[in-house]
């Protein structure tokens, strides 16, 4: 997994899922609220896969998009 964040992030949907995702960063399994931590993304060229993995439980959280 590649994780690859722009600083300067614009107004394109890409960037407000981002800040979506990163808006809580609690683990589903354990609770543990990752403050510093990100999702990171890659992509296969038809799909983008987001992925986050807890730093406490090690549980990963993840979503894919189709790009159609």
């Amino acid at each position: 997994i590649t994780h690859v964040i722009q600083e300067e992030r614009g107004d394109d949907g890409a960037d407000r899922l981002r800040s979506r995702l990163e808006a809580d960063l609690r683990c589903p399994e354990c609770g543990y609220e990752d403050a510093d931590g990100g999702w990171s993304a890659r992509t296969t060229g038809d799909r983008v896969l987001y992925r986050h993995v807890c730093p406490s439980c090690g549980a990963v959280d993840s979503l894919t998009l189709r790009l159609d």
